[in-house]
């Protein structure tokens, strides 16, 4: 979706703040066994430590990794939202391990199995939040935000 230097910046932003905040809610409420109003204020005070990291991660690394590799299962020619389901796919892949090890080393008693446990709690809740609810809105507010240069293109 987006065309200029500009346009991935704000993407691959708007992306990390709404899935990391997505992430960090879930992980909250599993550590504190629930969701209250307060998980939602607790989330925000890791946001700004893991957004960041989110970012860059995805802006200069992940991203032409995630697409090389849903290039390995998808032709050019398919229909251009399935290979945005891919790529979305091959990032979950990437960035659910790789934050939630860095989340284990910055947040928790740091251990190759308490990564694996926070890996795998993680992995189903990113996919899910990733394809049916992140994904779309950011693309939605992307599209909002760029919608006549979207047009002119």
């Amino acid at each position: 979706m987006p065309k200029t230097k500009l346009q991935r910046i704000v993407f691959t932003l708007l992306m990390a703040v709404i899935m990391v905040y997505g992430m960090i809610v879930y992980n909250v409420a599993l550590n504190t066994d629930g969701v209250t109003n307060h998980t939602f204020l607790l989330a925000l005070h890791e946001l700004p430590i893991m957004a960041p990291i989110a970012f860059l991660l995805e802006f200069f690394v992940v991203e032409k990794l995630a697409t090389r590799l849903a290039f390995t299962f998808m032709r050019p020619t398919d229909r251009p939202q399935f290979i945005t389901y891919a790529i979305s796919l091959m990032i979950v892949c990437l960035m659910c391990p790789t934050m939630s090890l860095i989340a284990t080393l910055l947040f928790k008693e740091p251990s190759f199995g308490v990564w694996i446990h926070t890996f795998g709690c993680n992995l189903p809740m990113a996919l899910l939040w990733q394809m049916l609810y992140c994904g779309p809105l950011t693309r939605l507010i992307f599209r909002t935000l760029f919608r006549r240069q979207l047009a002119a293109a």
